[in-house]
């Protein structure tokens, strides 16, 4: 092999996807292979009537091929593969802005590459500006993302409360099903199973002429149908029960059950055993022991990519059983809370996506001012739990965006005007400061007292001023890629090619996805959900939320793998760590991830900014 053919071997098995090739198809390309020196004095000539597919070694180009926009691309990128994607010849266009080599392969001799799923599949996702994500759709994970709407098979079986007992057990027989919802004017109210058969009417020789009501569990657990399998699973797990209703999220008509065995039939892998354990911690001290372990378990059961896809969902539904029970250890020493309240969790932990690295974000919500007396309760209980959830490993805020800052324990009615306030005022210290507080979740006490506040501040972040002004200061952070779509690494960092995934990138797209649910009136605080939810009229095509969707996805993998491979908590990657394959997917992400933001900002605030 002379040394200008070794030399493009080394490029290829650097270059993705031709890295994937083996030995003979690399050799065959490299055959077909020429190396040119391009200059703004000699391109027009050297490409003029050249059929190829180009990469580039080194220099910088602004190249417009098909019908795309002009690109601006530098060492590891590709042109002219439209010319072979659409097997006709495309005008080429290309602008020299530094000089430098580029490698050339006959488009004779690489079409017959593009057979191959894999090349095409990247090819096809330059071409479309879309990240190459059959990773992401294969993960054996994702099952844990499915919508229980999806999910269920069956729809409901249920009866009348006044309906016999006999009746309903006969139904259930021919209905083949180990349990059945009680219903009142199509409202869930209660709930059978086999074992109440069993035990309350068969071990008690009761009459089974009585209604079902006499026999049903009341009030039973019950969640939306617009949550996921890994909802359902977390929820089963810790009230340690076998079936679960589903309810439409709006309407509250029952859609159907979920059981154990549906889980089993969907589940992968056993990866709930740490929350089932949280949840029978007896006291603080077991609590925190079982918490420690936490990042033993991730370590141990965190193998693959898709793993790293429920982590954070497995961390924040972990943290919200801690918290459940730190308030329920607070309660047995100090009595019931003296008036109704809801524990509000923010940010990472409102979507559910927590790192190793996530601090505590809370705060209080009560159904009235207090007085004296049970201020001080609700002071002693936030910080009971705050401090317990630091022993548990979920740091305290340095913002102090925490329950036991009494700023952040507020009334029904103080919390509505803090939002109109909001809505008001939209300066760019005021969204910075509450930006966080836009994420959120109830995690324990009365979600009805939560529902309340969501539902009458809903109209007020619908407003055209208060959306713009998010839309100004999302547009102030610009994903790390050059004109040239060369990386931009963080600066007065030790290491040389980090780049903060967490702030440069997953942080853009939670606004994207923040801004267009809360114009939508979508009030569901996880990233994934709300571009799930988004409705026709929202006006970010299904495809770009798709796409969102993926990215977010893949850039959370990078992450997990990056805490736990390299044992920190921090979210900066290096690039040098990264495969070729996934460099690539990284540019074409900043790149979505750009063009998304921009045309949102472009939607809201006129592409002022």
């Amino acid at each position: 092999m002379t040394a200008m053919a070794k030399q493009v071997e080394d490029f290829l098995n650097t270059s993705a996807p031709f890295d994937l090739l083996d030995d003979d198809q690399k050799l065959a390309l490299v055959k077909h292979a020429e190396l040119i020196y391009l200059t703004a004095d000699n391109v027009n000539d050297v490409l003029k009537d050249r059929v190829s597919l180009f990469l580039i070694q080194s220099g910088q180009f602004s190249v417009k091929d098909s019908t795309t926009p002009m690109r601006h691309l530098s060492e590891g990128d590709y042109f002219g593969y439209a010319n072979i994607l659409e097997k006709h010849t495309v005008s080429l266009n290309v602008s020299v802005d530094s000089p430098g080599l580029v490698y050339c392969f006959d488009a004779a001799a690489v079409a017959p590459l593009f057979d191959i799923p894999a090349i095409r599949h990247f090819f096809d996702g330059l071409r479309n500006n879309a990240l190459q994500s059959q990773a992401i759709a294969d993960s054996n994970s994702m099952w844990l993302y499915k919508g229980l709407t999806d999910a269920i098979e069956k729809a409901p079986v249920s009866v009348d409360a006044q309906t016999p007992i006999t009746v309903a057990a006969q139904l259930m027989t021919s209905q083949k099903v180990s349990s059945m919802l009680i219903t009142q004017e199509e409202k869930l109210i209660g709930i059978i199973t086999d074992r109440d058969l069993r035990s309350r009417v068969v071990a008690a020789s009761l009459n089974t002429h009585l209604p079902v009501s006499q026999i049903m569990t009341v009030n039973p657990a019950q969640i939306m149908g617009n949550r996921t399998l890994f909802d359902a699973l977390a929820l089963m797990t810790e009230k340690n029960i076998h079936h679960l209703p589903v309810i439409d999220h709006q309407t509250q008509v029952p859609l159907g059950m979920v059981t154990a065995s549906d889980i089993i039939r969907h589940q992968r892998g056993n990866v709930l055993f740490i929350i089932g354990e949280l949840s029978k911690a007896e006291n603080l001290y077991e609590l925190a022991r079982l918490s420690w372990q936490l990042p033993h378990y991730f370590s141990a059961h965190a193998k693959k990519a898709g793993d790293y896809d429920i982590a954070g969902k497995i961390l924040s539904q972990a943290t919200d059983t801690m918290t459940r029970k730190l308030i329920g250890f607070f309660q047995q020493d100090n009595g019931k809370a003296p008036m109704m309240f809801a524990w509000l969790v923010y940010g990472s932990q409102a979507r559910e996506d927590q790192t190793m690295g996530s601090d505590q974000d809370n705060g209080l919500l009560l159904a009235e001012r207090p007085n004296k007396v049970q201020a001080e309760y609700f002071s002693d209980m936030a910080q009971y739990v705050c401090n317990g959830l630091a022993k548990c490993g979920i740091k305290l805020c340095d913002g102090n965006i925490m329950a036991c800052n009494p700023k952040l324990r507020l009334s029904l009615d103080e919390a509505l005007e803090e939002a109109k306030q909001w809505v008001k005022a939209p300066t760019k210290d005021a969204i910075m400061h509450f930006n966080i507080f836009l994420d959120v979740r109830c995690a324990a006490g009365d979600v009805s007292l939560f529902k309340q506040l969501q539902k009458q501040r809903a109209p007020l972040m619908q407003q055209n001023m208060f959306l713009a002004a998010l839309s100004r200061h999302s547009n102030e952070i610009s994903a790390p890629l050059s004109m040239f779509q060369k990386f931009v690494y963080e600066k007065g960092r030790k290491e040389k090619d980090v780049i903060d995934l967490k702030t440069r990138a997953v942080a853009l797209i939670n606004n994207i996805a923040r801004i267009y649910a809360l114009a939508d009136g979508v009030t569901l605080p996880n990233t994934l959900a709300r571009l799930e939810s988004l409705s026709e009229r929202s006006q970010l095509s299904g495809r770009d939320a798709a796409n969102l969707r993926d990215i977010w996805l893949f850039l959370n993998r990078l992450r997990w793998r990056h805490q736990l491979e390299n044992n920190v908590t921090n979210n900066r990657v290096s690039i040098s760590s990264l495969s070729s394959i996934e460099k690539h997917q990284l540019k074409a992400a900043f790149k979505a991830i750009e063009r998304t933001n921009q045309a949102m900002v472009m939607k809201f605030s006129g592409g002022v900014s």
